[in-house]
Parts: C-alpha cells; sequence; structure tokens
C-alpha cells in the first residue's frame, strides 16, 4: 500500500508525520533543529529520501540542512547566498531606498528530475539555484532587473515566498514576492517577464494596477495544466488561463478574500482549496469558525469545508505555505496552523481529523506520496 510522508516546519523545529494509505494512524518524529526556525522543508521528487530544510534564527542567522534518508539523519549543507554584482537598492517601508540584504530563505523547491538541483526563494527577494545538492548557490539575477528598485516589503518582510516549475524540460518558472507580485521565466531563469496584468490593490498601493508591488501571498498550479494558475492575494482570490499574462477575480462567494494558502486537488485541476482569514489586520477565521472552502468550478462558487474543524472559539490563522495535496487514489489535503495544529482529509475534504495538537506554531506544510 501506497504511504504519505508529511513534512512541517514550525517556529520550533521540525517534524516529520508518517503513515500509511488509510491515513488514520500516525508515527510522528521530532523536533528535528529543536528551538530552531524551520521556514521550510520539502522533499524531492526525484528521490524521495532527499529532504531539504530552511533552518533560521534571529541570533545564529541562516542554515540549510539536506537529508539523505528521509529526515533520519540531517546535514548541514552551503548556506553561503551572496547577490550577483551590486544588487543596487529596493524601496523600503517609508518610500526611500535601501540596499539588498540577504536575511533568510523562505522556500526550498526541488527539481522534478535532479535530486540535488534546487531553487531556493529568500528574502531581500531573490531566486538562487544550486546543482549540486545545496552545497552552492548561484542567484539567477536576471529577476532583480525587473524593476527591482520598486519592490518594497510586505508585513513579513521582502521574501519570494513561492517557486512553481513547469513540465520537465520546459524552462518554464513561476515566482511570486512580497510585496512585488508575480513573475515568469520560460528559459529557465535567464530572463523574466511581470505576470500581474488584472491585479488590483486598491488598499495598497497609489495605482491599483501598477506593475509591480502586489502583495501576492500564494500560487498554486496543478501540473497537468501549468498555464492554469490560481491565486491568493493580499486580497482577492484569482485566476489565470493563460500563463499569467493575465487574472481574473474568483472571490465569488467566499466571506471574506484575505488569506494566505492556496492549493489545487492532486487529481482534479478545476478542484481549489483556500482558508479565508478575516483582514489583513485580524489574522483569524472569520466569525471564530475554521472553515477550508472548496471550488470544483476553478473558483467563483465555493462551498466551506467543516467537518471535523473547530467552529467556535478558534482564532488560528493558516500561513502561506502550510496547506498541501498527496497524489493518492482519494486525494488527501492538508494544512498546519499557528496553534499547531496539522489537520489531514483523506475524502479531499469532506472529513478532517487532527494528526497532531499541540506543535509549535506551523509555518509550513508539504507532502510526499510514497510507492
Amino acid at each position: 500500500m501506497s504511504g504519505v510522508r508529511v513534512l512541517v516546519g514550525t517556529k520550533k523545529g521540525a517534524f516529520v508525520l508518517e503513515s500509511d494509505g488509510k491515513r488514520d494512524k500516525w508515527d510522528v518524529s521530532g523536533p528535528h533543529f529543536a528551538g530552531w526556525e524551520i521556514y521550510h522543508l520539502k522533499g524531492s521528487p526525484a528521490d524521495p529520501n532527499r529532504l531539504y530544510a530552511s533552518q533560521t534564527s534571529g541570533w545564529f542567522g541562516q542554515v540549510i540542512q539536506r537529508s539523505n534518508d528521509a529526515g533520519k539523519t540531517w546535514e548541514t549543507v552551503g548556506n553561503k547566498f551572496e547577490y550577483d554584482g551590486d544588487p543596487g537598492t529596493h524601496k523600503h517601508y517609508d518610500g526611500t531606498q535601501k540596499p539588498w540584504k540577504f536575511t533568510r530563505v523562505w522556500h526550498l523547491e526541488p527539481s522534478h528530475e535532479d535530486p540535488d538541483t534546487v531553487y531556493a526563494g529568500i528574502e531581500d527577494a531573490a531566486l538562487f539555484r544550486s546543482a549540486d545538492g545545496a552545497q552552492t548557490w548561484q542567484e539567477l539575477p536576471a529577476l532583480r532587473s525587473v524593476k527591482g528598485d520598486l519592490w518594497q516589503p510586505g508585513a513579513g518582510g521582502m521574501c519570494l515566498h513561492t517557486i512553481l516549475l513547469g513540465p520537465k524540460n520546459s524552462g518554464r518558472i513561476f515566482v511570486a514576492i512580497s510585496a512585488a507580485g508575480a513573475f515568469r521565466s520560460d528559459d529557465g531563469g535567464k530572463s523574466w517577464r511581470v505576470a500581474t496584468r488584472g491585479l488590483q490593490s486598491k488598499y495598497e498601493l497609489p495605482d491599483p494596477t501598477a506593475e509591480v508591488g502586489h502583495c501576492v501571498h500564494h500560487v498554486a498550479m496543478h501540473p497537468s495544466r501549468p498555464d492554469v494558475l490560481f491565486m491568493q492575494k493580499h486580497w482577492d482570490v484569482l485566476r489565470s488561463d493563460d500563463g499569467g499574462d493575465s487574472w481574473r477575480e474568483v472571490s465569488g462567494n467566499l466571506p471574506t478574500d484575505f488569506g494566505f494558502v492556496i492549493d489545487v486537488h492532486a487529481h482534479e485541476p478545476e478542484t481549489v482549496y483556500v482558508v479565508p482569514i478575516k483582514s489583513d489586520s485580524e489574522h483569524y477565521p472569520p466569525d471564530g469558525k475554521l472553515r477550508v472552502y472548496r471550488s470544483r468550478s476553478g473558483g467563483d462558487e465555493w462551498e466551506a469545508l467543516t467537518k471535523g474543524l473547530p467552529q467556535k472559539d478558534c482564532y488560528v490563522n493558516v500561513l502561506r505555505d502550510a496547506m498541501a495535496v498527496d497524489a493518492l487514489d482519494d486525494c488527501g489535503v492538508y494544512f498546519g496552523t499557528t496553534g499547531g495544529q496539522v489537520y489531514a482529509s483523506a475524502d479531499a475534504g469532506d472529513n478532517w481529523a487532527p494528526i497532531v495538537r499541540d506543535l509549535p506554531a506551523v509555518l509550513s506544510v508539504e507532502v510526499q506520496t510514497l510507492p
């Protein structure tokens, strides 16, 4: 029977949760790197035993960790992230220009084909690539040449938090940055173009339709349809049917269109999941009811999924990298909260149960479907 491995990054360490295909009993391993913030933890599609982790601390800095045995043991690899050439400046919160400065790695995205090739999205926002198992890192600097002087931090910093790799040998890469927008490359990162037409940020930007400056929270894509993208922006849920060339809002009947996570069903490319959060100043579910919303029509029409989730006095948040799906026949959906719960549904969201309840605040959730 196939199995599932759920990789959880938290404020105080990493946890590895494993189950068989029934997904009703779980083995919990951790905390790995106890006391450290683990912004992201992800496995290689080419080798399920190869894991990468971003370990960070305000005191001790940034460390990249690698495992070759599914998290049983770890080794420190390359932590040298240097901008290519003179990085110049970007816009700061107050509108002044500020020099680019490396702070941490927000997201790690292993290649589909090669376990030694991995991408890193960092703060201050830039995209790096390693071809030697994270021992050394090189920036793909053309990204920052796309109006990088106008990028500015969101509330959580100026972070490149989303990396979507297109089909094999396509050279397609999408990235999203808070607060700059979404960007697309079709040549493996040698050149980039802005992918924000149709976005409107009337509360955040003096020019609501500006090319850059949008606070994109997350972008999701089904691998069978790389031209169809779904976005959770600061406000608004949107979709693109032309590879990010244009976007249209699909928030529909959601109780609020603010939120952080968005993901797509493994076998149904038009089935999308979000977790609405009350507002940008009140980061908890509306009415204290934790609800995942599902659209089976690619947006506009949404249904609340509540069975097994707390429906009163729940004031947690679900952060941008804290939702994932598995690829078993009955698609599993998983998300983690700032209250330390990791919830799982083995039936595409109809029913939910907590795998664990009392972890530190969850920063990221990723899933590996095991043979």
